[in-house]
């Protein structure tokens, strides 16, 4: 294969990757040495164990390798100093990595060309709350968990509550969502602005506050969902709700997973408003109580676990009513209402250590060295229980261990897959069969997790060859020297592909 050495061919307005050159890459001394020269020593790090810190973790589905490792890992506290380190990394063609809070599933940010790591965690800042206009602003190393406690002071909310440890600029990143994304959106819906760096170290803003604009190109949809791969998000501006007045939790037991995916889409289809909807399989009720890591023991059913939330009683009374008729529609066993603050969190708990309890489930029951793939999909509504039931079923005939848990509220469902690493072959095949069952009803092969290394295949399953190509140009026009976070969401090296 013949590579074009001046980039693609002009006239054109896409890209494939068979007219990409190969990338080349500088040795990262010179570099380091700069940026230490300009930062200081206390903001770089060699240890080992931060090295290997900033290129994997032990619940992502897929791996880094041993020579999979930066050479150092930075620790800016400005947007000025990321600005240094990438026109630094930029002059002498040196790969970066950013990352924030590393709780990404997909090997996001495992450092394929090794180069540098730039960590934003120290930028923590909350800048700014304009209460009157419901909008925040802060620095990309902040913990969401962090400004939720901050924003209870003005009775406000942040909508996206993804995992714990995640923060905001990861979460730009991943486009991600969590369980309450049915009532308050996904980071799409909830970035206002954004300042950011670019590959060369050039510093933007994409918008300034109104709520609406019409003012040029979506550059915040552009860098929402990236990865990485087309700039560094250094401070976000932020949609805010008002934190409702009256709450309530409910639990709800149901005989098979289908019957509780039939509910939610009850929900949906009677225009009912919940702030969250989440589906936890009978398996995973299973492996919480084994956990010991809630204070309640609950019915090893699947199970929907509702969040009814607005401005008084009566409204919540008509919510809980409405849900349980609907819930009553379709065969359920239990429902159990929060009778106090204290009680609504006991409830929720089983969905906040649903990952770690399947791990701790897996490591003291299966394998002391457990693997665990935690992958999700969407689909529409209306195929959610088909999907999810399907799934269940495979990995029960295969004799797989995994529970699957779900924001069902929106279509999005996850499964948390138990294997010993002998086993990676199959379960790579009940995964596979995940992916085509929810493009084949029209759904995306990641709701919320990101394409990162793991998913760039499916990728090119789920858009046409002509999407990821206009991807790739969008990419070189941002990064011509395929610096940031190379190798993720989609390939821009043609000697992959070579035999």
């Amino acid at each position: 294969m013949t590579h074009a050495t001046n980039g693609p061919a002009t006239g054109s307005s896409i890209t494939r990757i068979e007219e990409l050159p190969v990338p080349k890459y500088g040795d990262p001394k010179k570099a380091i040495e700069e940026i230490v020269k300009q930062l200081g020593d206390d903001k770089v790090s060699f240890v080992k164990s931060d090295l290997d810190n900033h290129s994997d973790a032990y619940f992502s589905s897929d791996h880094a390798s041993e020579e999979q490792r930066p050479k150092a890992v930075f620790y800016p506290e400005t947007t000025e100093e990321v600005s240094f380190i990438l026109k630094t990394t930029h002059k002498y063609r040196v790969p970066v990595v950013p990352v924030t809070g590393r709780t990404s599933l997909e090997g996001n940010f495992i450092p394929t060309r090794q180069g540098i790591c730039v960590d934003i965690a120290r930028m923590n800042k909350i800048l700014a709350v304009h209460e009157k206009d419901l909008d925040v602003t802060v620095e990309a190393g902040v913990g969401w968990q962090d400004l939720d406690k901050y924003l209870k002071d003005y009775n406000l909310l942040f909508g996206p509550d993804p995992g714990p440890g995640a923060r905001i600029g990861g979460m730009v990143a991943t486009s991600c969502s969590g369980p309450s994304a049915a009532r308050w959106g996904t980071m799409k819906e909830n970035v206002i602005g954004l300042t950011v760096v670019l590959a060369d170290g050039t510093i933007i803003k994409t918008k300034k506050r109104p709520r609406k604009s019409s003012a040029g190109y979506n550059l915040n949809g552009l860098f929402i969902g990236s990865e990485g791969t087309l700039a560094v998000v250094t401070e976000a501006t932020l949609r805010l709700n008002v934190r409702p007045k009256v709450t309530n939790v409910a639990l709800v037991s149901f005989p098979k997973v289908s019957d509780a995916g039939k509910a939610v889409a009850g929900f949906v289809q009677e225009g009912l408003q919940l702030d969250a909807m989440e589906l936890l399989d009978d398996t995973m009720m299973h492996y919480v109580n084994v956990s010991g890591k809630t204070s309640l023991k609950y019915e090893e059913l699947p199970t929907l676990m509702l969040k009814f939330g607005g401005p008084s009683k009566e409204i919540i009374d008509y919510q809980v009513k409405a849900a349980q008729k609907i819930c009553q529609t379709n065969n359920s066993q239990k429902y159990l209402f929060a009778r106090s603050e204290k009680e609504e969190q006991e409830i929720w708990g089983a969905r906040k250590v649903a990952l770690l309890a399947t791990i701790d489930y897996g490591r003291k029951n299966i394998d002391k060295d457990i693997q665990v793939w935690a992958t999700d999909v969407a689909v529409p509504i209306s195929h959610l229980y088909q999907s999810l039931q399907e799934t269940k079923e495979e990995l029960q005939k295969l004799g797989i261990a995994g529970s699957i848990v779900g924001h069902v509220g929106d279509g999005n469902y996850h499964a948390m897959i138990l294997f010993k690493k002998e086993e990676r072959a199959k379960v790579a095949v009940v995964v596979e069969h995940m992916m085509e069952r929810a493009l084949a009803a029209d759904g995306t092969v990641t709701g919320e997790h990101g394409v990162g290394w793991g998913k760039k295949h499916y990728l090119q399953e789920e858009v046409s060859e002509e999407t990821l190509a206009l991807m790739r140009r969008i990419k070189i026009a941002l990064d011509p020297y395929n610096l940031l976070n190379p190798d993720k969401v989609f390939d821009m090296d043609p000697a992959l592909f070579e035999n």
